[in-house]
């Protein structure tokens, strides 16, 4: 089998090695102002970079599209018809449904569409992430070569036979997720602080709602942008989170105690009712990554963002438990500090006063408030391009932090994944 990879950027290229080195003939192609550079990085791995995707598709048994999801249609146009008779292909796009128009549109149906999505990003190697393999429109015999040849990549295979699931899952774990710490991120910025500087921000929840924003924004805008505006199940799911958030909000303006608090406490019962279920994060690990002062003295947050996913959740009916199966490394920190803050009575006691009575974060919960309406409405409007600006805006503020965040945050996932 020869693998063909179009679009050898930086999930592109993971996979290229990968599986070159595992034995396998790779070719791929990227935009021409690329090739030359990708000809020098990638000759001594064994990987023929080629012209275009009309000569990769022509001699590959097994096609991956390794594009935007905003581009997958134009670039499946471009080169399907030059697919090899009875190849197999495949997508890497975050959100499949229009991965999956633009090739059934445009593949010749004697195409096998195997599809997949690596829920991790090229900073870390496939080896023990998960991947989603969605048998969409192949016989068993093609499907069981496309196997083959992702377990090459020693990923978790899940595997679906429906892309709308895949779809309606990661609008949950990804689209709905990033946004949440990007109007955290929207937040600070607007209100021109970092969140390492004030000791609102101190402490286990805090270092992880910081460093996984720090980490979100260290990654290029257009992966964001297509999970949540392409996605229809993330649409849905956005405006609903912002739906709830304004009415939280509301209440805690009005002092609204008892309203509120019923509502903490439905969503609570609704998503952590399994009460044996061990802990997804620790205080001692969330602890000892942060980029704050040790010295400070951490002081009570209201921590809007994670009781407004936890009511959307109980208000959508989604046992975020059952997507674990699509995780990602955010939407496992968010789940985490979301199940660490609502099993723990003491602190989800100080956390509802906070939100309700404590003055002197009542500015920054406006922030983050009227931040959640701006991410919502641009995702709602359809705006890639406003999306990216907003986000680059958001990742220029923090620039000069965003590497030492990864580098944290990937050192504090590796750490509770053990």
């Amino acid at each position: 089998m020869r693998i063909g990879i179009i679009g050898l950027g930086d999930m592109g290229r993971l996979y290229a090695i990968t599986f070159a080195e595992a034995g396998y003939e790779v070719c791929g192609t990227d935009l021409p102002a690329q090739l030359e550079e990708l000809r020098r990085a990638l000759s001594s791995k064994n990987i023929e970079v080629l012209s275009n995707g009309h000569e990769v598709s022509r001699k590959s048994d097994f096609i991956i599209y390794a594009v935007e999801a905003e581009r997958i249609e134009e670039v499946v146009s471009q080169f399907a018809q030059s697919t090899k008779y009875g190849a197999i292909v495949g997508g890497q796009t975050s959100v499949k449904h229009p991965e999956i128009a633009a090739f059934e549109k445009h593949l010749p149906k004697d195409t096998h569409i195997v599809t997949s999505h690596s829920l991790h990003g090229p900073g870390f190697s496939t080896q023990g992430q998960t991947l989603v393999v969605i048998r969409h429109r192949s016989t068993n015999q093609a499907y069981q070569k496309a196997l083959a040849i992702y377990a090459v990549l020693e990923s978790n295979i899940i595997e679906m036979d429906d892309y709308k699931q895949h779809d309606q899952i990661v609008a949950d774990t990804q689209a709905v997720t990033h946004m949440g710490f990007e109007s955290m991120g929207s937040a600070w910025k607007n209100a021109g602080f970092y969140p390492w500087d004030n000791p609102v921000y101190a402490g286990g929840i805090d270092n992880v709602k910081v460093l996984t924003t720090l980490r979100i924004f260290s990654y290029k805008s257009h992966i964001y942008a297509g999970l949540a505006i392409l996605n229809p199940y993330a649409q849905e799911q956005v405006r609903t989170y912002a739906k709830i958030e304004n009415e939280l909000f509301a209440l805690m303006i009005e002092e609204q105690e008892d309203t509120f608090r019923a509502r903490v406490y439905a969503a609570k019962h609704f998503v952590f009712n399994n009460d044996n279920r061990a802990l997804l994060l620790n205080n001692e690990v969330m602890d000892a990554f942060s980029l704050a002062d040790q010295t400070q003295n951490r002081k009570p947050n209201s921590h809007l963002s994670i009781i407004s996913m936890v009511c959307a959740w109980h208000d959508m009916k989604i046992n975020p438990y059952d997507n674990l199966i699509c995780q990602t490394p955010p939407f496992r920190l968010r789940l985490g500090i979301a199940e660490y803050l609502f099993k723990n009575d003491e602190l989800l006691e100080e956390t509802i006063q906070a939100a309700l009575y404590d003055k002197s974060i009542r500015k920054d919960d406006l922030q983050f408030h009227t931040a959640v309406h701006e991410w919502a409405s641009i995702i709602g409007y359809g705006d890639m391009k406003g999306y990216k600006a907003h986000f680059e805006a958001a990742k220029s503020f923090f620039d000069g932090r965003l590497e030492k965040g990864r580098k944290l945050s990937t050192e504090m996932i590796a750490k509770l994944m053990d």
